[in-house]
């Protein structure tokens, strides 16, 4: 455009020259009348130039050049003075942006945290080179249900070996932990418990454990021969050549060392960090080498590298062949395998898995949450702030801006917010991570500059947040008409009105009350879990392993514990009446001919088991002492099952099982009890002597003496077992274990649900503050007219009231929907009553109540003469 000596004639041509298009026709007001006086008085010319005068004198002198050459847009120019204006409108009003910045941070901190959990569980075991054609071969039983195995027959890597050509190596491996091990040729005679494994050497073709010493073409061939990590070899070794040097384990086998691996990823399932040769498994326990394909024993796994034109559908399909080969017809049907790909076992809780992946997409969520929570926060604040920048966006208008440069200002304001926030996250997330670890018992790391995920995570969420939080906002002031702006006509519906800003905060009180209700759900359940009867006594009791098994030592031992002042009961057993681990085997009741069609539950326990773990007889009588099996006692569920009507109608029938083909008498029906986690059913069980099976010792103490109690049981168990490390645990803690994943998710829900409230308070603080502001005026002439400090209040607590209502409304039954999903998990749980409910909403009452009540009796005591006044 040329420099011109004249105004245009035009009115609208003069008005297009001096504001931008869009608006040329919008401009009315007093400017606009004082111009059409002045054409008709003093002529158009005359009218342009007062026009112009009017106009440098209503904004700072020199902004205005009539009839200049406009000048290319400088971009780099521009968005300095984007940055300077947000920086200073940043530091204009500090309470405006410390509450911004707050709630963005907590909200980004959080989902940086969640980002990086997930990402930790969905790193498990991918790093092998050929995870896509890794395998796991799992065990499926047939019978009145189907249940589902990682354990695996022994014989079955022989047999896939020798009868198929669809895999490319197969490896069996037998996993066991706290085994004791020591070095025979130290002085110290130290020993330690550690996880170990017997493996083929095909193993580590099959997986990426890379070797540090060692030839990976020769280790675990020879028998007694073993292979550990770095951190093992200088445990056992210091820094002497581990090379060629001895190790023993369980104090009878010897074997020699011939590779170290390198220390294990802390991503990956496969926790053992000795391996011994797979040939020298029958030394340690013939029955473990043995070929029976009945006995399926826990720890007992094969892994199979499929070749890779091979698809493991072809595998299932031929696994039914398998079983025809090896069992009997009827057996045949209730064993089957099927493949489970290496990436779905850390997330397969009923094969083993530690975490189930609906968990992690629920922590996703959670964060989306965060993040949705805090834009919204920040959307609420601005829409709520824009009528103070009114005029500031009427001059911009009335000088030239465009709408797009309007709204590229504000995201630059927010970009520059959103970017402190991120900063301040990170900063707080790497504070908060060893904390998380701690209460998660997990080694998260966050490291942008060593995390390509994390690097590429941050940005992306950067820009989601600039884009949701900046974009309506912007949008908002950018379309403000600028002669409205300037004659402080604009009302709260030209900023996005009460109506946007209710939905929004509703927004908030939904999610804040989603995660709340989960919270007293997951408690509810937790508590439930840890305090409900299972049937049997569980609080101080001690279990002690019995490392040894012979009739003497174990004599012995009881000998030694009886003794003891605080014992008050003890028993040797195979376990607890609740465990983790469990030997289910077939059953044959009476005179039938045939097994039943479902399993049984072995618990190898003395005559001392019933009264020291408090089980109760309904029928029948206890054990008698014994050595062998003589005499069983079965659980209710196991009289249902074998078809009887009463628990007096099995006492006195005989009852074979399929361990070691052991065959007694049912002498005794005890009352249910929980023989596992409230996850799963009460299953069929029955309890029998046999001093070949009692790996534990219980004992029950008086608590009265707790240490003192311990260290005399470490006395006396050391007594019998001094070539062994003593440990001990409490069956309240072993069954508490049972719940390591709802914990965790307890934990976390209850972490990122105060991260979600916290940022809904900040949110509401900025709002009441806001409302008192606009307020100022009507309270006071409200006090003038003798309002007292309820209706005060009431003025502003009754919007919010209303919003976290219709809040509850639509949150309950969607949190209602979702927890009775995640309860679906137990089979015993507790209902999702109103009490729930309630207590959730008077909770969000309360944090409401608190949050907005500072501001709100700050505005009802001011003197109303100084409102008024400065009115």
């Amino acid at each position: 455009m040329s420099n011109q000596s004249t105004p245009p004639k035009l009115p609208l041509r003069f008005f297009r020259w001096y504001c931008h298009p869009d608006y040329a026709e919008d401009i009315e007001g007093d400017l606009w009348e004082r111009y059409e006086r002045n054409v008709e008085e003093k002529g158009e010319r005359a009218a342009c130039w007062r026009f112009a005068q009017d106009v440098t004198k209503l904004f700072r002198p020199g902004i205005i050049r009539p009839f200049c050459k406009i000048q290319p847009i400088n971009h780099t120019a521009m968005f300095q003075n984007y940055f300077k204006i947000g920086w200073r409108n940043l530091l204009n009003h500090k309470g405006y942006s410390v509450i911004n910045v707050l709630g963005l941070t907590l909200g980004i901190t959080g989902a940086i945290l969640i980002f990086t959990l997930v990402k930790y569980h969905l790193s498990f075991d991918t790093f092998h080179s050929k995870a896509d054609r890794i395998y796991r071969v799992t065990t499926e039983f047939h019978q009145e249900e189907i249940s589902r195995e990682s354990n695996v027959p022994q014989p079955i890597g022989k047999a896939l070996r020798d009868d198929y050509t669809f895999a490319e190596k197969i490896a069996m491996v037998y996993s066991d932990s706290d085994w004791l091990v020591s070095v025979p040729s130290s002085e110290d005679d130290k020993k330690f418990k550690e996880h170990i494994a017997f493996a083929e050497p095909e193993f580590f073709d099959i997986l990426d454990f890379p070797l540090v010493q060692g030839d990976k073409n020769t280790i675990l061939t020879e028998p007694n021969t073993a292979v550990i990590t770095e951190r093992i070899a200088e445990k056992l070794f210091g820094d002497q050549n581990p090379i060629d040097q001895m190790i023993r384990v369980q104090n009878k086998l010897d074997f020699r060392i011939t590779g170290v691996l390198q220390d294990l990823p802390i991503n990956t399932d496969r926790r053992d960090e000795i391996y011994l040769s797979y040939s020298s498994l029958k030394e340690y326990n013939a029955w473990l080498a043995g070929d029976s394909w009945q006995g399926i024993a826990g720890g007992m796994h094969c892994f199979m590298l499929l070749k890779p034109d091979v698809p493991p559908s072809e595998v299932n399909e031929t696994f039914p062949e398998l079983s025809k080969k090896y069992y009997n017809e009827r057996d045949a049907e209730i064993y089957q395998f099927k493949l489970q790909h290496i990436s779905d076992i850390h997330f397969n809780p009923d094969l083993g898995g530690y975490i189930a992946k609906k968990n992690l997409w629920a922590l996703s969520l959670i964060g989306l949450f965060l993040i949705i929570t805090a834009c919204v926060n920040f959307i609420n604040l601005a829409t709520a702030q824009a009528l103070r920048r009114a005029k500031e966006i009427g001059v911009r208008k009335a000088l030239g801006s465009k709408r797009g440069q309007l709204f590229w200002q504000f995201i630059t304001e927010t970009a520059l917010i959103t970017i402190l926030a991120l900063v301040l996250a990170y900063a707080f997330a790497q504070l908060a991570l060893p904390y998380l670890n701690q209460l998660l018992n997990i080694q998260l790391q966050i490291n942008i500059f060593q995390d390509i995920y994390l690097l590429t995570f941050l940005p992306i969420l950067l820009l989601v947040v600039i884009v949701l939080s900046g974009s309506y906002p912007g949008l908002i002031m950018a379309g403000f008409q600028p002669v409205m702006a300037l004659k402080g006509k604009l009302s709260q519906k030209h900023a996005g009105g009460f109506s946007l800003r209710r939905g929004l905060v509703i927004t908030q009180f939904v999610i804040s009350q989603l995660l709340i209700i989960g919270t007293i759900v997951i408690a509810n359940q937790v508590r439930y879990s840890r305090q409900a009867d299972m049937g049997f006594a569980k609080d101080a009791i001690v279990m002690l392993p019995v490392p040894e098994k012979e009739k003497s030592t174990i004599s012995a031992l009881d000998s030694e514990i009886s003794q003891l002042a605080d014992v008050e009961k003890i028993a040797f057993c195979s376990r607890a009446p609740a465990s983790e681990g469990w030997a289910s085997v077939d059953v044959r009741y009476s005179s039938r001919t045939e097994n039943e069609n479902f399993d049984i539950t072995v618990k190898a326990g003395d005559h001392q088991y019933v009264p020291t773990f408090d089980l109760q007889i309904v029928a029948g009588r206890n054990l008698q002492p014994s050595d062998t099996v003589r005499e069983f006692l079965i659980n209710e569920t196991a009289v249902r099952r074998f078809g009887e009507h009463s628990p007096e109608d099995v006492i006195g029938k005989r009852v074979w099982i399929g361990l070691n083909g052991s065959e007694g008498t049912i002498v005794g029906v005890v009352k249910d009890f929980h023989n596992r986690s409230f996850h799963e059913t009460i299953d069929p069980l029955c309890i029998t002597t046999s001093t070949d099976w009692y790996s534990s010792c219980a004992v029950k103490i008086n608590p009265g003496n707790l240490q003192s109690t311990l260290s005399d049981l470490e006395t006396s168990w050391v007594e019998v077992f001094p070539n062994h490390v003593f440990e001990y645990s409490f069956l309240d803690e072993q069954i508490a274990r049972f719940y390591e994943t709802d914990n965790m998710i307890f934990r976390l829900i209850q972490i990122f649900a105060s991260i979600a409230i916290i940022i809904g308070c900040l949110g509401l603080y900025g709002l009441v503050s806001f409302m008192a502001a606009q307020k100022t005026k009507e309270v006071g002439v409200r006090k003038v007219l003798g309002a007292s400090l309820p209706s005060i209040l009431w003025l502003f607590g009754k919007e919010f009231t209303r919003l976290l209502i219709l809040a509850f409304v639509i949150a309950a039954p969607l949190a209602w929907w979702v927890m009775q999903n995640w309860l679906e998990n137990f089979t015993y749980r507790i209902e999702i009553g109103g009490g729930i409910f309630a207590l959730a909403i008077a909770a969000t009452f309360l944090i409401a109540m608190l949050t907005v009540s500072f501001q709100s009796v700050r505005a009802a005591l001011a003197n109303p003469v100084d409102s008024l006044r400065n009115e």
